[in-house]
């Protein structure tokens, strides 16, 4: 029992000067894994937060399916409608309707593409409105792409953000 003790101690001494060593190496450890704004990595970022979001409104995002609609007072219509689902990822169209006199009009009218084992959601289209990215002198086809897709992605990021906050909630009986 003694000896057991003794292991005991001696392993609890290795494991904080193995656990210290790794705290005092990381805190000097230059930090180059952090996004510059409007890289892909933080592109990457967005989109995880663009899941995260879209899952605070809709919930469990692997079990969407149909039309569903949230109706909060004082606010427009918002609309989620599933267009494409796979094993991995699903399509959805995700819509404000603004009442204009015939009708609705559908703006903005974002298709998001949701990578469910990487908890990812992209912003693919946007329609209804016309999302300018910041030009900028002497830019490349790629640059540009990741431009246009940052700008979308934005957009979505607020927007979400900015439906949660009015209370916007999509639940299994708000199917239309």
């Amino acid at each position: 029992m003694r000896a057991n003790s003794r292991v005991c101690r001696l392993a609890a001494r290795i494991v904080c000067v193995i656990v210290g060593s790794v705290l005092v190496a990381d805190t000097q450890t230059v930090v180059s894994w952090r996004a510059r704004p409007r890289s892909f990595v933080a592109l990457m970022g967005l989109y995880e937060s663009n899941f995260i979001r879209l899952g605070w409104l809709a919930g469990n995002l692997g079990a969407l399916a149909g039309r569903h609609a949230s109706v909060v007072r004082g606010d427009c219509d918002l609309v989620l409608t599933v267009i494409e689902r796979s094993p991995y990822t699903s399509t959805l169209n995700l819509t404000y309707l603004l009442p204009d006199g015939r009708g609705a009009l559908r703006c903005p009218d974002m298709r998001v593409r949701i990578y469910h084992d990487a908890h990812l959601a992209e912003a693919q289209h946007c329609g209804g409105v016309h999302i300018r990215a910041a030009s900028r002198p002497r830019r490349g086809h790629a640059e540009r792409e990741l431009d246009q897709r940052w700008a979308r992605n934005m957009m979505l990021n607020k927007w979400l953000e900015y439906c949660v906050e009015r209370g916007h909630r999509f639940s299994s009986g708000s199917e239309r």
